[in-house]
């Protein structure tokens, strides 16, 4: 069983930097912890995902080349950095977690943390 914990969120500037963190407790052995965020009235979006067993990576189209997703292997911690941020960035930001490999969709991802709140100002 593993638990999460974002922090990290806040409002920033439009072009401006901000970086999420995602704390996990508990056995981390062959899991993937992914981002994913939800605006209001909209559905839950993946952003990006890393696989702690190989350390590969995948960020989603619409954020490549402006977010990177890493793991911190000491401190169990999952970061995502986020620059060249935008308004239609804005939104909760969840951390999510798995056994094996990435997947793009919620419902292949059974624990959660609570979220943090991002918004981009313009």
């Amino acid at each position: 069983q593993v638990d999460l914990v974002e922090s990290g969120g806040g409002s920033v500037q439009a072009g401006g930097s901000l970086t999420l963190s995602c704390a996990a407790s508990g056995n981390t052995y062959d899991t993937s912890v992914a981002w994913f965020r939800q605006a209001p009235g909209m559905q839950r979006e993946w952003v990006a995902c890393v696989y702690t067993e190989t350390g590969n990576t995948y960020v989603a189209d619409p954020v490549k080349g402006r977010f990177t997703i890493s793991h911190e292997v000491a401190k169990k911690t999952v970061n995502l950095q986020m620059n060249n941020v935008r308004p239609t960035d804005s939104a909760m930001y969840y951390c999510a977690a798995r056994i094996g490999a990435c997947f793009y969709t919620v419902d292949y991802y059974p624990t959660w943390g609570q979220g943090t709140q991002v918004t981009v100002t313009s």
